[in-house]
C-alpha cells in the first residue's frame, strides 16, 4: 500500500515526507487509517537521538484511525472500526502481561522496533513505539490496538494511547491518590495537566502544580489545580514544604523529565509519602539522590510506565471520564497540523509552545 509517512533519516534535522509502501498486514495484524496522531514530546526527544531510535523510523507512537484491512486470525476488531492505537501493546503471552502488568510487556520493551514500510530504493522503515503514527496508515498488531466508540473529535480522542492513560494511571494506578491528600505534580505539560484532572476526580484536597511557563500554570488552575508554583522563582522543595505544613506532599508526580526534577520530586514529599517518575529525558541518564530520604524516610517510589494501565479497562474509563466531562481534552489540544507540517509540530512541541498538537489527517 503507497502512502505518505514522515520518516527520521537523520537526527536534528527536518523529517521530510515521503511516498513509502507500507506492507501488507501478516496475520493478527491490522493496517489503519490514521485520523489523529499527537506530536509528543518523546518523539521530539526521539528526534534528538536522545530515546535510542535507529533511522529510518517512522515516528509517533499512538493515533486514532480507521480498520482498513485486516489480517488473517484478527479478533475484537474489523474493516470500518474507528480504534485506538496504543504505543503500550498487551500480548497477553509474556510473563509480564502474566502478572498483570503489560506495561512492561516483551513485545514492546525486550522485542526491536518492527521494519513495516520500504522506501523507493529498498531502505526497510521501522514503526516507532511498534506504531509509526506520523504516517497516512499504520500497521501494528492487534495486540495494541483498542475500539472505540465516540463521537468527539479525533484529535481529542488521539490522546488516549499515551497522555490521557498515563496521567490517568499514575494517579489511580500507581499512586493510588486518596480524597483529602495533597498531590504535588512536577511538570505541568501534556502529562503534568491529565494528572491535575486525574488527582481532582480521585478527590485530593490539595494540588500543586508546578511549571515554569506562566499559560502553564493559568491552565492547571483551570482544571483543577489549587495551587501553582513557579520552580524558578525560589527552591521548588521549601515551596511545597511551605503550602503542606513543613511536611512535603502526601504524593508527588514527577511528569518534567530532568534529573533535577526527579530529585525535586522526593524530596518534595513527606516521609512515607509515595513518588511516582514518569519522566525520561536522555535514555541513558542516572539519577543521584540521598540515601536517607530512600532507606529511612520511608517514601514509595514507583515507576509508571503508560500509567501501568492495563488499555482494555483504562481506555473505556477514561473514555468514560472524557464524554461525562470529568476530563476535558480541548484546552489541552493547541494545535493541529497536516502531516506536511510535521517539522513544524515538531518545533512547537519541542520549544514548549504546545501542550499537544495534533496531526490530523
Amino acid at each position: 500500500m503507497r502512502m505518505q509517512a514522515a520518516v527520521l533519516e537523520q537526527f536534528g534535522v527536518p523529517m521530510p515526507v515521503h511516498q513509502v509502501d507500507l506492507q501488507a498486514p501478516a496475520a493478527e495484524e491490522v493496517v489503519v487509517r490514521t485520523t489523529a496522531a499527537p506530536f509528543c514530546s518523546t518523539d521530539w526527544l526521539g528526534w534528538k537521538a536522545m530515546r535510542n531510535k535507529k533511522p529510518p523510523v517512522i515516528l509517533g507512537h499512538t493515533a486514532v484511525g480507521v480498520v482498513e484491512k485486516a489480517g488473517a486470525d484478527v479478533t475484537g476488531v474489523k474493516e470500518g472500526d474507528l480504534v485506538v492505537v496504543a504505543g503500550t501493546p498487551e500480548c497477553k503471552k509474556c510473563f509480564y502481561c502474566a502478572i498483570s502488568r503489560p506495561d512492561q510487556c516483551s513485545a514492546l520493551l525486550d522485542q526491536p522496533e518492527p521494519l513495516v514500510a520500504t522506501r523507493e530504493d529498498g531502505t526497510r522503515i521501522k514503526a516507532a513505539g511498534r506504531v509509526g503514527a506520523y504516517a497516512e496508515y499504520m500497521l501494528a498488531n492487534q495486540n495494541q490496538i483498542w475500539p472505540l466508540t465516540s463521537d468527539l473529535p479525533h484529535a481529542q480522542l488521539s490522546l488516549l494511547g499515551c497522555g490521557i492513560t498515563t496521567g490517568h494511571g499514575a494517579v489511580f494506578n500507581v499512586a493510588e491518590v486518596k480524597a483529602g491528600q495533597s498531590v504535588a505534580i512536577v511538570g505541568l505539560g501534556h502529562v503534568g495537566q491529565w494528572m491535575v484532572q486525574a488527582a481532582r476526580v480521585a478527590g485530593a484536597e490539595m494540588i500543586i502544580g508546578l511549571d515554569m511557563l506562566p499559560v502553564r500554570r493559568e491552565l492547571a488552575l483551570e482544571l483543577g489545580a489549587t495551587h501553582v508554583l513557579d520552580p524558578t522563582k525560589s527552591d521548588p522543595v521549601e515551596q511545597v514544604r511551605n503550602l503542606t505544613k513543613g511536611r512535603g506532599a502526601d504524593v508527588v508526580l514527577e511528569a518534567a523529565g530532568p534529573e533535577s526534577a526527579v530529585q525535586q520530586a522526593v524530596l518534595m514529599s513527606r516521609r512515607a509519602g509515595t513518588v511516582v517518575l514518569t519522566g525520561v529525558q536522555q535514555y541513558e541518564a542516572s539519577i543521584n539522590l540521598p540515601q536517607l530520604a530512600l532507606a529511612i524516610h520511608g517514601r514509595r517510589i514507583l515507576a509508571c510506565q503508560n500509567g501501568q494501565s492495563i488499555m482494555g479497562r483504562d481506555i473505556p474509563l477514561c473514555l468514560n471520564l472524557l464524554e461525562t466531562g470529568q476530563y476535558k481534552a480541548g484546552p489541552l489540544v493547541t494545535a493541529e497540523y497536516p502531516l506536511s507540517k510535521i517539522n513544524e509540530a515538531m518545533y512547537a512541541s519541542g520549544e514548549l509552545r504546545d501542550l499537544s498538537g495534533v496531526l490530523t489527517f
